[in-house]
C-alpha cells in the first residue's frame, strides 16, 4: 500500500499540467493560451477521489469507535484485576487457614498417641492388681482402702476412654473442616486461574485493537495523500491503488471480526466465573429460534465470491452465517436463552454487534445493527427483544447477520432453525 502511494507521488511529482503560452504578435503585446487538454482518465479520477472520501470518512469513524471500544477494555481490565487481586487474597487466607488445620491435626493426633499410650500403661496396671476384691482387701488390709482403690482405678480408666474418644472426635471434625477449606481453594484457584486467562485474553485483544489503531491512523494519512495526488496518472495506477484499498479493507474486516469473537470469550468467560451459563447443554438437540419475525435470506452459510468476505480454509471468501433481511429497524431477538457476552460498536465488519452465550460451547451473533439494546452480562430469554436491524460495518443494505459458532468454531445455523414462518412446536 504504501509502496504504490509512494510511487503515485513520485509520478504526480514529475508532471505538470500548465499549457505554455506564446506571444501571438511581434510586439508581444498580445498572449494567447491554448487550452487544456482534458484528461481522459478525469472521470477515473473522480470516481476513485469519491470513493478515498469516503474510505477517509470511515476509517476516521472506525478509529473514533476503536478509542471508546479501548476506553471500555481498559475499565474492564481494571476489573478484571481487581477479582484476580481478590481471589489471591482469599486463596492465601485460605492457604494459612489449612496450614492451621494441619498443626492442630498434627497436635491432636499426637495427643492421641500419648493418650493410648497412658491407657496401655493403666490398663497393665489394673491387669496385675488382685482379680478378687477380697484378695485386695486382704493385702490392704482395710475395706477403705480396697474401696478407694478400686474406685479411681475405674474412673481414671472412665476419663482416659473419654478423652480418647473426645479428641478423635475432635480429630475427625478438623479433618472434615481441612477438606471442607480445600474445597474451597481448589474451586477458588480455579476461579482465579480463569480471571487470569480471561485477563491474559483481554489485554490480547487490545493490543490487537492498539495494533488496529495503528493502522487505520497510516491509512488515513495514506487515504488523504492518495486522494490530494490524483491527477494524470495512468488507469493502471488508480486500478492498483483501489485493489490495494480493497485489500487494506478487507485486513481490517477480519480484524474486527477476530476482535468481536475474542471479546466474547472474555466475556464467556466471565460467565462462567459468575456461574451464569447453563450447564449440560451442548450442540445435540439445540434448537434455535430466528432472530427475526419476517425476513428474507438473502444469503446462506458458506463459500462466498464477495471479494471482502475473509478467507477460511481453503476458501478465498467464506460467508460465517446467514443473511436476514427485512425493513430498517425491524426488532431483532435472541435466538435461544443466554448470557450477553459481547457487545460491540464499530465501523467495520460486523458494525455494532451481540454475541449470546448459550452454555456448552454453544453462542450465537447478531451483527450489522442498528441500535443494541443489552449489555454485557445481561442475562436474555428467547425472543426477547436485543437491539434493531440496521446497515452498520460491511454491509451493502438492511440486514442482520446471524452467526452461530460451536467452540469457537463457525458452524451452519440452518439445521438447527426451523422451516421459516413456522416454529419447533409447528
Amino acid at each position: 500500500m504504501s509502496a504504490a502511494l509512494l510511487a503515485l507521488q513520485v509520478s504526480t511529482a514529475g508532471a505538470t499540467d500548465t499549457a505554455s503560452c506564446v506571444a501571438t504578435t511581434a510586439s508581444g503585446s498580445r498572449v494567447t493560451c491554448p487550452a487544456a487538454t482534458p484528461d481522459p482518465n478525469q472521470a477515473a479520477y473522480d470516481q476513485l477521489k469519491t470513493r478515498l472520501g469516503g474510505d477517509i470518512a470511515n476509517a476516521l469513524s472506525a478509529e473514533q469507535r476503536l478509542s471508546i471500544t479501548l476506553d471500555q477494555f481498559a475499565g474492564i481490565e481494571l476489573s478484571l484485576t481487581a477479582e484476580v487481586a481478590q481471589e489471591e487474597a482469599t486463596i492465601s487466607n485460605l492457604e494459612a487457614e489449612i496450614a492451621r488445620l494441619d498443626t492442630e491435626i498434627a497436635d491432636t493426633q499426637a495427643r492421641i498417641e500419648v493418650e493410648k499410650q497412658e491407657l496401655a500403661v493403666m490398663s497393665r496396671a489394673i491387669y496385675r492388681q488382685p482379680s478378687s476384691f477380697w484378695l485386695l482387701i486382704a493385702q490392704s488390709g482395710n475395706l477403705h482402702e480396697a474401696l478407694v482403690a478400686t474406685a479411681d482405678a475405674v474412673v481414671a480408666g472412665q476419663r482416659a476412654h473419654a478423652l480418647q474418644d473426645r479428641l478423635q472426635a475432635d480429630l475427625v471434625k478438623l479433618q472434615a473442616d481441612r477438606d471442607a477449606r480445600q474445597t474451597d481453594l481448589d474451586h477458588e484457584s480455579n476461579t482465579r486461574d480463569l480471571l487470569v486467562a480471561n485477563l491474559s485474553s483481554l489485554q490480547e485483544v487490545m493490543g490487537q485493537q492498539t495494533a488496529v489503531s495503528g493502522q487505520l491512523t497510516t491509512l488515513v494519512a495514506q487515504l488523504q495523500t492518495a486522494k490530494s495526488h490524483l491527477r494524470n496518472q495512468p488507469p493502471t495506477v488508480t486500478t492498483n491503488l483501489a485493489q490495494l484499498l480493497e485489500a487494506q479493507e478487507q485486513d481490517l474486516i477480519l480484524r474486527s471480526y477476530q476482535t468481536a469473537w475474542a471479546q466474547a470469550e472474555v466475556g464467556t468467560g466471565l460467565a462462567i466465573v459468575n456461574h451464569a451459563l447453563p450447564l449440560g447443554k451442548t450442540i445435540a438437540g439445540l434448537k434455535l429460534s430466528y432472530p427475526m419475525t419476517q425476513f428474507t435470506v438473502t444469503q446462506g452459510f458458506g463459500p462466498t465470491t464477495f471479494a471482502l468476505e475473509p478467507p477460511l480454509g481453503p476458501y478465498r471468501h467464506f460467508h460465517t452465517g446467514i443473511d436476514l433481511s427485512a425493513p430498517l429497524g425491524a426488532p431483532v431477538m435472541a435466538a435461544a436463552d443466554g448470557v450477553v457476552v459481547a457487545v460491540g460498536h464499530s465501523a467495520l465488519g460486523y458494525g455494532n454487534y451481540i454475541v449470546i452465550a448459550h452454555g456448552g460451547g454453544i453462542a450465537t451473533l447478531y451483527g450489522h445493527l442498528l441500535q443494541t439494546t443489552v449489555s454485557a452480562g445481561q442475562k436474555v430469554a428467547r425472543g426477547q427483544l436485543i437491539g434493531l436491524e440496521g446497515s452498520t460495518g460491511y454491509s451493502t443494505g438492511p440486514h442482520v447477520h446471524f452467526e452461530l459458532r460451536v467452540n469457537d468454531q463457525v458452524t451452519d445455523p440452518m439445521p438447527y432453525l426451523p422451516v421459516p414462518g413456522t416454529n419447533w412446536t409447528g
